[in-house]
């Protein structure tokens, strides 16, 4: 059953059907890769690519996707009993996942990223007649998704002269 929201902010059955609103909580772990985080990134990227492809199936329907890819927010996510924190047993990377875990745990309460916030940001996104198809929550979030933007532009544009080269001699683009 798909959901939309009243005026009060209630979630309510979207009265009809070929309508809605399909929102999926990502992360921007979901947009830029990080050390240590391979299989947490690699299903944000699933879900990224998920929700991108979803919303071309389903909008003639009149139903919107929005995928959220909040920073870093106050939430039990780095707390102990929450997190199975790596035992540094490989000598490669053992300075280096000792120094990633103390990071991680240092933060712990310190996320700027208030959850309440986030949520009444979702209320007003899911109330919304023409919604983002991707939600950057959070200000480490935004800087995050902006200088990887700039980072996919830039390598788009190295690729320019080799890439942009590869079709056959007889076609014209």
């Amino acid at each position: 059953m798909l959901l939309g929201v009243d005026a009060g902010g209630e979630g309510v059955p979207v009265e009809g059907e070929r309508a809605g609103h399909i929102i999926t909580l990502s992360s921007s772990a979901g947009l830029i890769g990080q050390e240590f985080c391979v299989a947490y990134a690699a299903s944000k990227f699933g879900v990224e690519g998920w929700m991108e492809s979803l919303r071309y199936d389903v909008e003639p329907y009149h139903i919107h996707t929005t995928v959220v890819e909040p920073g870093f927010f106050r939430t039990e996510l780095l707390v102990d009993g929450s997190t199975i924190w790596p035992e540094p047993t490989i000598d490669d990377y053992a300075e280096r996942t000792t120094a990633t875990v103390a990071a991680w745990k240092s933060m712990n309460g310190q996320q700027t990223g208030d959850p309440a916030k986030l949520a009444r940001a979702l209320l007003t996104i899911a109330g919304q007649s023409k919604p983002l198809q991707r939600f950057v929550a959070g200000t480490d979030a935004i800087e995050g998704v902006t200088a990887k933007a700039r980072e996919l532009l830039a390598q788009a544009e190295a690729s320019r002269e080799l890439g942009g080269n590869l079709g056959y001699d007889d076609t014209h683009a």
